[in-house]
Order: structure tokens, then sequence, then C-alpha cells
């Protein structure tokens, strides 16, 4: 039994509270911007290790068609 009460009182002081806190539109934007750009480097990243691969096998491809 303690240990149940040990767990929920834990728990009911790890629990976020609200923050009173305002966010302006610099750091808003600023939040945006590094997320679109993880999320575009990210992509990128995927984007080459799929592409470089099929360049290389089209361009030999194509070397031995000619």
């Amino acid at each position: 039994m303690k240990t149940l009460r040990f767990l929920s009182l834990v728990l009911a002081l790890s629990a976020p509270l609200a923050a009173q806190a305002y966010t302006g539109p610099g750091l808003g934007l600023g939040a945006i911007g590094v997320a679109f750009g993880l999320i575009g480097s990210i992509l990128l990243a995927i984007v080459s290790v799929v592409w470089y691969p099929i360049k290389r096998l089209v361009r030999r491809i194509r070397g031995r068609a000619r």
C-alpha cells in the first residue's frame, strides 16, 4: 500500500502544470522555422539515401545500352 501511495505521489508531482507565459511572434515564428528546417533536413536525407543509388543504376543501364 505504501508503494502505491508513493507512486501516485510521484505521478501527481511530475504532471506538468499550465505555463503562464507569453510566446511572442518572433519566438513563435522561430520555432516554426526550426520545425520546418528539421523536417526538411530529414526528408532531404531520406531522398539522398534513396536517390543516389537509383541514379547510379540508371547511369549504369544507359552506359550498357549505348
